[in-house]
């Protein structure tokens, strides 16, 4: 799924995500038909192929981004790799070319591709010893450490990579405990961030474990919007 991003998220996640995976760069805007023929396809294709990442920039929103790219004509894409660009085309062009395109910027696969993608530990530990910065490996391996307890060592293997939605998620997981897994889905969520609410302000572990309970529930559990907002009175 793409992530929107602005002026102010560019740095993190493109420069420095790009460090990890090639970022594709979809500049558009609301008023561009051809963006919308576009970028459904760009979802779908890239959606398909590890190793790369969609990212949305509205050129009306963030006119830095656009600038930096010196765009002159949207849609426009720009796939980077280690903070710079590896490939780009400009306008709606059909999904074979698409494919085209996302197959000359993804990476082939590795050993440590192969043992991370058989998900066990040993493999997850095996391919880390190939590349410890493995995303797919520090990733899965973090959550079968959260999962059984051993926080420490997963919040240390997640330090290897760039922040995140799902580095996110699984630090919230290793941090609340085992327990949080079935947290979201049970009836006792409400009450437990109803009790941390009280506590928040003035206490910075009942803070963090409330955001993370947050994290795990996810952005598109109406509970998160209406507790976020409660924080956030809370707080402020």
């Amino acid at each position: 799924m793409a992530i929107d991003v602005y002026d102010d998220t560019f740095e993190r996640d493109v420069v420095a995500r790009s460090a990890q995976a090639t970022v594709v760069v979809d500049l558009w805007a609301e008023w561009c038909g051809p963006c919308r023929t576009l970028g459904p396809i760009l979802e779908k294709v890239i959606g398909e192929t590890d190793g790369v990442d969609l990212v949305k920039v509205n050129v009306d929103q963030s006119p830095r981004v656009a600038a930096a790219f010196q765009v002159q004509s949207i849609p426009a894409v720009y796939a980077v790799k280690d903070g710079k660009v590896v490939d780009s085309f400009i306008g709606a062009i059909p999904e074979a070319r698409v494919r085209e395109f996302v197959d000359r910027i993804a990476p082939s696969e590795t050993d440590a591709d192969r043992l991370a993608a058989k998900g066990d530990e040993a493999s997850l530990r095996a391919a880390l010893d190939l590349d410890p910065s493995h995303e797919t490996a520090v990733l899965g391996l973090a959550e079968v450490l959260a999962g059984r307890g051993e926080s420490e060592e997963a919040l240390s293997l997640l330090a290897r990579i760039p922040e995140s939605n799902e580095t996110r998620r699984v630090a919230a997981l290793a941090r609340v405990g085992s327990t949080a897994a079935s947290a979201p889905v049970d009836g006792e969520v409400e009450g437990r961030l109803d009790a941390l609410l009280e506590r928040v302000k003035g206490d910075e572990a009942a803070r963090q474990e409330f955001v993370d309970l947050l994290e795990l529930l996810g952005p598109d559990d109406p509970r998160t919007v209406h507790y976020r907002r409660a924080l956030a009175s809370r707080l402020y």
